[in-house]
């Protein structure tokens, strides 16, 4: 029988297993059942494989957090965990096969017996529901990212041998408990969750719900117990960033957000996104030129540069709008890096209208797009529609678009060459341990030589010697090396004048 668990004021999905031990459907209890909570038994633990955009990155973290909370550890890698999750992404496509593909062994490990609660997370398990459970009966959990901060409490129905289907929209509650994350420097925050655009071919509203703004007080606490903590940067993360407050009772605007949650004390840097051309206000622009912990960045997706492919995608703003954002952008703050998202091979798209798209990209010259060929998402209404664009098209105009963002890149990168910059090192570069990495006001990676352990989390001063496409190389400006230059081999080897 199903039954149906009220989870304040929403409903969760829960179907009873049947038995126990190994086989189809073999239900996560036992020892997981004994030794959950901190401090009983045996020493359990979780393993996290998150996908897609930061917004899943913060979810994750806050799923983390919960799990260590539990008294669960994370798995080292090789070691098995007992709570494994999948934290999902639907917006490319083959999200759901890549889903399937990776809950193969862990499926596998259940039917052999081993006990283990297996959950599946984000918008993948929002936009399938119940037929995972159909597909892959071995999963414990269903839940979709609006309770990403409710895990802990849904895992207490997985250990009384309940499978769960968590896809009812809630209210999204502030969470307790303390994310795990994953830098020491830099933090995600969470300030409005959903969106409520009709972009016809895009799959958040259905995975992600409706807008939902954080209070503004929660959002300032909560930035000021990261700075207590040594934090130094906070990205403040929404799909709709812009419309923020536009729910909360008086209304509020995102620029007035900025301004104070910008001013907190000890906080070095602050960076936001996604913005919508739609709801970009001037009001913003000014706050980011005028608060000085606010970086001279802005994410702001234009998606085509042609009116009627715009239009067709319901976007609700136009090319020459768009442009006028970026005019407006630049006179107020000449240095600003700008980056976007764009679509190529949407549905019905003419070779002319791809032209379109390449010539507000000169027009614009971006520091940086992301850019995709068009991919039909389940339950958006482009993904019926009949004249979809041949694959070899969508990928030679994806070819061609890449190209011209790469250009555009190394072009706009030149303006740093012989300035001293000031980079937030965050980490050791991984491929060349005697160099760090950090990144400048405008979000571009910096590599240098350098001490991670001295210089991690520090504000340094390094002449731009090396400009690439999607990143730089220096040098500290006080440094021994100042007067050489780098090789331009790939490898950043320093070589003396």
């Amino acid at each position: 029988p199903v039954l149906l668990v009220a989870q304040s004021h929403d409903l969760v999905v829960s179907r009873r297993r049947r038995g126990g031990g190994g086989g189809e459907g073999a239900e996560a209890s036992g020892e997981l059942r004994r030794n959950s909570g901190r401090g009983r038994g045996a020493q359990l633990r979780y393993s996290m494989d998150s996908m897609g955009c930061q917004m899943n990155t913060a979810d994750a973290e806050r799923m983390e957090g919960q799990l260590r909370s539990l008294g669960f550890a994370r798995a080292e890698e090789g070691t098995p965990a007992q709570v494994v999750v999948l934290n999902t992404c639907s917006i490319r496509e083959h999200a759901e096969a890549k889903v399937y593909s990776y809950l193969g062994p862990h499926a596998a490990r259940k039917r052999a017996g081993e006990d283990l609660a297996i959950v599946v997370a984000g918008c993948v398990a929002q936009q399938e529901g119940e037929a995972l459970l159909r597909r892959v009966p071995e999963i414990d959990m269903v839940m979709g990212p609006q309770y990403a901060n409710r895990l802990g409490d849904l895992l207490e129905g997985v250990f009384n041998g309940n499978q769960i289907v968590a896809t009812a929209p809630t209210h999204i509650m502030e969470d307790p408990t303390q994310p795990q994350r994953s830098s020491t420097v830099c933090a995600w925050v969470n300030v409005i969750y959903g969106c409520n655009e009709r972009c016809t071919y895009c799959v958040v509203p259905t995975t992600r719900g409706s807008e939902q703004s954080r209070p503004r007080d929660a959002v300032r606490a909560e930035i000021e117990a990261l700075v207590a903590e040594g934090y130094r940067e906070v990205t403040l993360l929404g799909q709709n960033i812009d419309s923020w407050g536009s729910d909360l009772s008086p209304k509020q605007s995102f620029a007035d957000l900025l301004r104070d949650v910008g001013g907190v004390d000890g906080l070095a840097r602050m960076r936001f996104v996604t913005s919508h051309p739609r709801y970009m206000s001037p009001r913003v622009i000014d706050a980011v030129a005028e608060v000085p912990a606010l970086c001279p960045m802005f994410h702001i997706p234009f998606q085509s540069g042609d009116d009627g492919i715009l239009r067709d995608m319901g976007r609700g703003h136009t090319a020459a709008r768009y442009r006028e954002i970026v005019h407006n952008i630049r006179t107020r703050l000449p240095d600003a890096a700008i980056t976007a998202d764009a679509i190529v091979g949407f549905p019905g798209e003419t070779e002319e209208q791809f032209e379109n798209t390449l010539q507000l990209m000169r027009d614009v010259r971006f520091d940086q797009i992301n850019t995709a060929a068009y991919s039909p998402r389940p339950h958006t209404p482009a993904a019926v529609w009949g004249d979809q664009v041949e694959e070899g098209v969508k990928k030679e105009r994806l070819r061609r678009i890449n190209e011209l963002a790469a250009e555009h890149a190394l072009e706009r990168r030149q303006r740093y060459l012989g300035r001293v910059e000031e980079v937030l090192v965050e980490k050791r570069n991984e491929r060349h341990p005697a160099q760090v990495k950090g990144r400048n006001p405008q979000g571009c990676p910096v590599f240098f030589e350098g001490d991670i352990d001295e210089l991690k989390g520090q504000l340094v001063p390094v002449r731009i010697v090396e400009a690439r496409p999607y990143s730089l190389v220096g040098e500290r400006a006080e440094g021994r090396f100042a007067g050489g230059r780098y090789a331009d081999d790939g490898e950043s080897v320093v070589v003396e004048a």
